[in-house]
C-alpha cells in the first residue's frame, strides 16, 4: 500500500510518496486529491512502515531547506526503465551546489550521444530534489527546462548556492 502526505516547503507544497520499504515520489503542488484516490493511496496517519518514511523524508527535506542538510540518506525506489534508473542514479552523485550538463550526465552514464534521451529521463524523474535532477543545465550554462517549473529550479539552485555558477535572477 502507498502513502502519501504533503508537506509546506520553500517551493511550494510537495506530496511525498512512499510504500513500507522505500520512498518512491515528491510532487510539486498542485495536487489532485482526485488522483490520489484513483491510484489507491492513502492519507499517512503515522502508524505504518511507509509513514515513518514519510516522516523521515519530510525531516531531511525540512533539514535540507533550512540549509542543515547537503545530502539525503533515504531509500528511494523510482519506477522507470534501465536507462531512466541509470540516469537518475548518476544524477545522485551530482554533488550540493555543482551542476553539469546533460552533455555531460550523457557521457557519465556512457552514452555521450544521448543528450536528448536524458533530458527525457530527467524530465521524468519521479523523486526531485532529492534526487537531484535541477543540476542539470545547458552546455552554455543556462537554465532549462525543469519539471518544477524555472521558479522552482532556480531557487533551488540559488538555495545550493550554485549562483555563484549561474546568473539565476533570484535571491535565496
Amino acid at each position: 500500500m502507498t502513502r502519501y502526505d504533503v508537506m509546506p516547503s520553500p517551493v511550494g507544497d510537495l506530496m511525498l510518496a512512499a510504500t513500507d520499504t522505500h520512498l518512491i515520489g515528491v510532487r510539486f503542488a498542485p495536487h489532485s486529491e482526485d488522483a490520489v484516490a484513483r491510484q489507491g493511496w492513502m492519507r499517512a496517519s503515522g502508524g505504518t512502515p511507509a509513514d515513518a518514511i514519510l516522516t523521515e523524508a519530510r525531516a531531511q527535506l525540512d533539514q535540507y531547506f533550512s540549509g542543515e542538510r547537503t545530502a539525503f540518506h533515504l531509500p528511494l525506489a523510482p519506477t522507470g526503465t534501465d536507462f531512466q534508473m541509470q540516469v537518475w542514479s548518476s544524477l545522485q552523485a551530482i554533488p550540493f551546489g555543482g551542476t553539469i550538463s546533460y552533455g555531460e550526465l550523457a557521457r557519465r552514464i556512457g552514452d555521450p550521444k544521448a543528450m536528448r534521451a536524458v533530458g527525457a529521463a530527467n524530465g521524468r524523474n519521479p523523486i526531485p530534489i532529492i534526487v537531484p535532477c535541477h543540476r542539470v543545465i545547458g552546455a552554455d550554462g543556462s537554465l532549462t527546462g525543469y519539471g518544477g517549473g524555472m521558479e522552482r529550479k532556480r531557487w533551488l539552485l540559488a538555495h545550493e548556492g550554485a549562483s555563484k555558477e549561474l546568473e539565476l535572477g533570484v535571491s535565496a
